[in-house]
């Protein structure tokens, strides 16, 4: 991978109503080029919109790829990958860093009808989760736009050391940073 390459990693700080939302662009080489910021609810099902919006709103060209926080920030507000690969026209990888056997009885267990069906629905859509080994650690990706080699190879040039790709430590750093911004208050009364 040329030292170049950006990818835009988003990650999430949950306050009470609120999660913060930053996204990174950082290049191959570690060199942080942008953020963006953004918000979505606390247990809603806007995270997907949110994402997209985020990106569109970083208008860069050049990002190569789009890297997410695991598939549920904000307490179960299911991101749908696919619907971000198709707006943002580049590939998603969702990566994750603790093993676990799904979603699927944590979701059944806080809701229940309408809210149930629609988050099984879009996290039963989503890629299956693919473990890697990156500097030694284990971690879990879900990948559109790339097949599981190409997946692997593009987590592991964006993690020069430990395991977490560096477009996402640095988005987790700037969402907690911004998680006391965004937290529950309108914007309006800053």
């Amino acid at each position: 991978m040329k030292p170049g390459a950006r990818a835009l990693g988003v990650a999430a700080s949950d306050a009470t109503d609120r999660s913060a939302l930053a996204g990174a662009l950082v290049r191959a080489d570690r060199v942080v080029d942008g953020f963006a910021f953004g918000s979505c609810t606390v247990g809603g099902t806007d995270a997907t919109e949110s994402i997209r919006t985020l990106f569109q709103e970083l208008d860069r060209e050049d990002v190569r790829y789009l890297f997410v926080s695991g598939v549920a920030p904000a307490w179960f507000n299911v991101v749908d990958l696919r619907a971000i690969a198709a707006a943002a026209a580049r590939p998603v990888l969702s990566v994750s860093f603790e093993p676990s056997s799904g979603l699927e009885p944590a979701l059944r267990e806080h809701f229940s009808g309408d809210e149930l069906d629609r988050r099984l629905e879009t996290y039963l859509a989503q890629p299956p989760r693919r473990r890697i080994d990156v500097n030694g650690e284990v971690r879990f990706v879900r990948a559109v736009g790339l097949d599981e080699d190409d997946a692997a190879r593009v987590v592991r040039a964006f993690t020069p050391e430990g395991g977490r790709p560096e477009p996402l430590r640095v988005a987790r750093l700037a969402a907690r940073a911004a998680r006391g911004w965004v937290a529950d208050e309108p914007r309006a009364e800053r």
